[in-house]
């Protein structure tokens, strides 16, 4: 784990940093749907799992830009950002309608991540146990795939003045729209360091990742 601090003073969103710290502390969620349609048909083609082929372009789209690895430290009121964040993504255990974390370094390469992240997978199946220590696990996003209904709208609460700046991303199922397979994705970031422009920009990165995984 390697990250660099961020001098607040010079940071580019400086002001609305400082106010959405000190003055309105608050999160930024949105709800919108992605076409993964090619991306579908892709993991059915190849034998793959849709889930960990999603997993890894949202890990990529994550790590593209500093706004997307923001963490803040509490013990030394630092502004960090990280060199890579990993998914922390979730096994559910039919037998007792309870999930298991499942932690997934990020690989930039598809064939490395898909390989680990199953692994990861199947080695989480063997266990009933939910491992959340931000203390183990400090540069890691919340990615959370809600298997059973396609939902319009989502939000996720924190305590009030907590500064938590890892993204958290859902998603649901896709499902028929004019033809075309539609998923929901929630995107939540802290307003202290992503506005709307940068939570809409995931889905856009999102978008273009997918057509360009289908093109390699």
């Amino acid at each position: 784990m390697n990250y660099k601090v961020v001098d607040k003073e010079k940071y580019y969103r400086k002001g609305v940093f400082r106010h959405f710290t000190e003055d309105c502390k608050c999160s930024s969620s949105m709800t919108a749907r992605i076409d993964v349609t090619g991306l579908v048909n892709f993991s059915k083609e190849s034998g793959t799992k849709f889930y960990l082929n999603f997993l890894y372009i949202l890990s990529k789209v994550l790590n593209s830009r500093e706004d997307y690895r923001m963490d803040y430290l509490y013990n030394t009121d630092e502004l960090i950002c990280y060199d890579v964040i990993n998914p922390t993504h979730y096994v559910f255990h039919e037998d007792t309608e309870t999930c298991t974390t499942v932690h997934s370094k990020y690989y930039e390469d598809y064939k490395t991540f898909y390989a680990n992240a199953l692994s990861d997978l199947e080695e989480a199946k063997k266990t009933r146990e939910y491992e959340y220590d931000d203390k183990k696990y400090p540069n890691w996003f919340d990615a959370s795939y809600i298997s059973w209904l396609s939902y319009d709208s989502m939000n996720i609460e924190l305590p009030d003045g907590y500064l938590y700046f890892p993204p958290i991303v859902n998603w649901g199922r896709y499902h028929v729209e004019g033809g075309r397979l539609l998923m929901p994705v929630t995107v939540r970031l802290n307003h202290a360091i992503a506005d709307g422009y940068l939570v809409a920009n995931v889905f856009r990165l999102l978008q273009q990742e997918i057509n360009n995984f289908l093109i390699d």
